[in-house]
């Protein structure tokens, strides 16, 4: 697993492995970047293409970001709060080998207005539920706005994330990727839920 992880790192010309919690509290959750085999089964579900626009919400040192537009070739957008993490991922963008389809902000997600263009969203647990809920608002607001076909990617989904996305109406649940063969042991959250907005 390790190999795969420190390989693609030195492909795409970035730095994205380890876990940094340092600014993690019971809303905001630690950075830990999303598995590259779980993203390579993201890539390959051909949902996400060259004319879509991602945004990933605590996107860390950018990893999806970088890795998802050099697969797909898609635009790719990330949401970082922590000041020094984002720093991580504009020295990522000076090297990485898709860093021209990348962009970062550094901002709250739930304060952040999303732009029309947007038409893909990935969540790997970023926040608390709470903040989720405030984050769905922002994306509504702007699905109103610019009706457009949208899909939302959550990996590693918790329980708390899942009874809240069955209550929104806006929300049909599409399809899962099971991730559970890629790790040991044998859990159940090992997987992409896919839902769309209608």
């Amino acid at each position: 697993m390790q190999d795969s992880e420190t390989t693609w790192d030195k492909l795409l010309q970035i730095k994205t492995t380890g876990r940094d919690d340092s600014n993690a509290n019971q809303y905001r959750y630690p950075y830990e970047p999303t598995p590259y085999s779980v993203l390579e089964l993201l890539a390959n579900s051909g949902l996400i293409r060259k004319k879509d626009v991602v945004l990933d919400y605590g996107s860390g040192k950018g990893r999806v970001e970088f890795f998802l537009s050099y697969q797909t070739k898609a635009s790719t957008l990330g949401i970082e709060y922590d000041e020094r993490i984002y720093q991580g991922a504009l020295e990522n963008r000076k090297m990485a080998v898709s860093g021209a389809r990348t962009e970062f902000v550094a901002a709250r997600a739930e304060e952040y207005e999303v732009p029309e263009i947007v038409n893909r969203f990935y969540f790997f647990n970023p926040f608390s539920v709470e903040l989720l809920r405030k984050v769905m608002a922002r994306i509504l607001e702007s699905y109103y706005e610019n009706p457009r076909e949208a899909f939302l990617f959550f990996y590693y989904p918790s329980e708390e994330y899942i009874s809240y996305l069955m209550t929104v109406d806006e929300l049909e649940f599409y399809d899962e990727i099971d991730c559970g063969d890629l790790f040991e042991g044998n859990d159940s959250r090992e997987r992409i839920l896919i839902f769309m907005l209608h």
